[in-house]
């Protein structure tokens, strides 16, 4: 009897998970008879950050085409493929099409549309019974007895008999808005933060944080409330004569803007680039862990010394090649360089340079390691100790991602004309939203710097676009999967637990918890290195698997972007293959066994 697959979400993970299904079309074809995908939002295929419903037409992706994995056709053939009309409705004004430049959001939600729907007519030709459910959404996942699994959806439908279930959700955004203060738990959907037509925001707008959703809110205002126009050096911005007052201030806790767009020499991202599995393995210690440590000296070091080398930065090189300079050291030297007094006229700088290369097709290779090298790490996380989870999502994660979360070049010169236009600043220090104190019409927010004493400022909006972490063990949204044992905390264990053992006592108001040993909660739920959830007795149950990166950033704290949806779903489906050929499924993926995965397949 054929299997019943149930796919939920129909975003970018979904479609490389289709995709991927459809390559081993004659190795499934036997085993499963029907994929059934629920997507809650009326139309399918394009994902959150991408869907018209959320985005505008002024917000900018920071992926080019030749850094997307392939589907059916590249995003910048198919732009190319478009009438003029459907390129203006996406705010694309330049020509030719390039496939290093990145294109609006919400062109490329309509090339996933494009994409899924040929690949669900694909699946069909081949011989798979598809069923779309769009406008549905699944508030429930019911394992069942019989080795079956049924979801529960919100109009109280049970849909029954899947023999798998695949959970490829996006975004959650579960803080709530009060738009009598104005102040918005998210940004999305950006459209309720603008301005009714003909109407101005004449006061000072306060965002926490200064990443790419910022900007996407940053750049949405600004069209609404004055005219950019070119010149030599880029951009200059006019603000409209009824929107004087008109100003944003973006709070940013390390005080950074981010790194800029980067020109890269092999855009794709590889785990193997530069080391292979047996060396990650012999890393491995006596206790089962990879150090942290062991991983840099043992192969970041070096590929960080040959980038720095094709880089020609001699003081780099230099102080890698001290035994001294451990990871710690090295990301403290980077976030140096990176700072700046005031951080608009440091981007201006950067600009300068990272324009100049990408005009030259000279990549920055430092940039590209670094990122392959997490990428790397990422895969092998579950190998990592307790200590070094605590240690990199503290010390090495902020670095990070604001090299990973590289700006568009046309983002920053949105921003420098703002600046120059005397319509944006950034301020320095944590920010504590102050509920008690806020009063109607307003939001109360208290800054505190190292640098200068704790104040407490006034907004008449504020938008927290601080980006979505981890969602909390509480909040997965399919409770009986909770309530019933079959997802348990992403954890990682101590290497050394006679140091959480002796705090055993504020345990409760702290990650750290005991189950049998000694743990760290890493954030959301545990999975196994194929993707199938563990369950509370540390099973895995291969019925029911989760790629949603909200929901495994504990497991993959490294996961981002579209080349970690199609590795995740690669992984995901290579491991249905093997429990769809076995009499029995697989009991566990053990990471052993995943990395001859990595090992054997080009596409990671």
């Amino acid at each position: 009897m054929g299997k019943h697959i149930a796919i939920i979400g129909s975003g970018p993970s979904a479609i490389y998970v289709l995709k991927h299904l459809h390559e081993h079309a004659s190795e499934f074809r036997d085993y499963i008879k029907s994929i059934t995908i629920f997507e809650k939002s009326p139309i399918g295929g394009m994902g959150m950050p991408y869907h018209p419903e959320m985005t505008d037409i002024y917000n900018l992706s920071n992926i080019s085409s030749e850094e997307i994995p392939m589907l059916e056709e590249s995003f910048a053939s198919w732009l190319t493929s478009q009438p003029c009309k459907v390129l203006e409705s996406f705010n694309i004004e330049e020509f030719p099409i390039s496939k290093s430049k990145v294109y609006s959001r919400i062109a490329l939600g309509f090339y996933f549309k494009s994409q899924y729907d040929k690949i669900i007519a694909n699946l069909r030709n081949a011989g798979f019974v598809l069923n779309e459910y769009f406008g549905v959404k699944i508030i429930d996942i019911l394992p069942q007895a019989s080795n079956k699994v049924n979801v529960l959806t919100s109009n109280s439908q049970i849909l029954e008999n899947f023999s798998n279930v695949i959970i490829a959700t996006g975004h959650i955004w579960s803080e709530k808005d009060h738009p009598e203060n104005k102040y918005y738990g998210s940004p999305w959907p950006i459209h309720k933060l603008l301005p009714d037509k003909n109407t101005y925001f004449n006061f000072t707008i306060g965002i926490l944080g200064a990443s790419l959703s910022a900007f996407d809110v940053v750049t949405s205002l600004a069209h609404r409330h004055g005219t950019f126009h070119k010149t030599a050096g880029g951009l200059s911005f006019k603000l409209d004569p009824l929107a004087k007052k008109f100003k944003i201030v973006l709070h940013s806790a390390e005080g950074w803007l981010p790194h800029l767009q980067y020109e890269q020499e092999k855009p794709m991202r590889e785990i193997y680039r530069h080391t292979d599995r047996q060396e990650i393995l012999s890393l491995i210690d006596t206790s089962g862990f990879l150090p942290l440590d062991s991983f840099f000296d043992k192969i970041c070091r070096p590929a960080l010394i040959e980038a720095f080398i094709k880089d020609k930065n001699d003081k780099l090189i230099v102080l890698l090649s001290q035994p001294s300079t451990g990871i710690l050291e090295f990301v403290e030297h980077m976030e140096h360089t990176h700072e700046y007094v005031n951080c608009f006229e440091g981007m201006r700088k950067e600009f300068e340079q990272a324009k100049e290369y990408m005009d030259q097709n000279k990549p920055t290779h430092w940039m590209e390691t670094l990122d392959d090298l997490m990428y790397c790490l990422n895969f092998h996380a579950e190998l990592l100790a307790a200590e070094d989870h605590l240690f990199f999502r503290k010390q090495i994660m902020p670095f990070l991602m604001n090299v990973i979360a590289a700006l568009p070049l046309p983002s920053a010169t949105i921003l420098l004309a703002l600046y120059d236009a005397g319509c944006i600043e950034l301020v320095k220090g944590k920010v504590e939203i102050l509920e008690a104190s806020t009063e109607v019409g307003k939001t109360t927010i208290q800054v505190s710097n190292s640098d200068e004493a704790t104040r407490a400022v006034d907004y008449a909006m504020f938008i927290n676009c601080a980006g979505q972490g981890k969602i909390a063990f509480e909040d997965y949204p399919f409770p009986t999967l909770i309530t019933n044992g079959n997802v348990r905390k992403a954890r990682a264990k101590f290497k050394t637990p006679s140091v959480p053992m002796r705090n055993k006592s504020s345990m409760s108001n702290t990650h750290l918890f005991i189950d049998n040993e000694a743990y760290v909660y890493t954030g959301g739920i545990d999975v196994d290195s194929g993707y199938s959830v563990i369950d509370s007795k540390g099973n895995s149950d291969t019925r029911i698997h989760d790629v949603s990166f909200i929901h495994t950033a504990g497991c993959r704290p490294y996961s981002y972007g579209l080349q970690a949806c199609n590795a995740t779903s690669l992984i995901l489906v290579e491991q249905l293959k093997r429990n769809c050929t076995l009499n029995a499924p697989i009991q566990q993926e053990s990471i052993e066994t995943t990395t001859r995965i990595y090992e054997n397949n080009p596409e990671l």
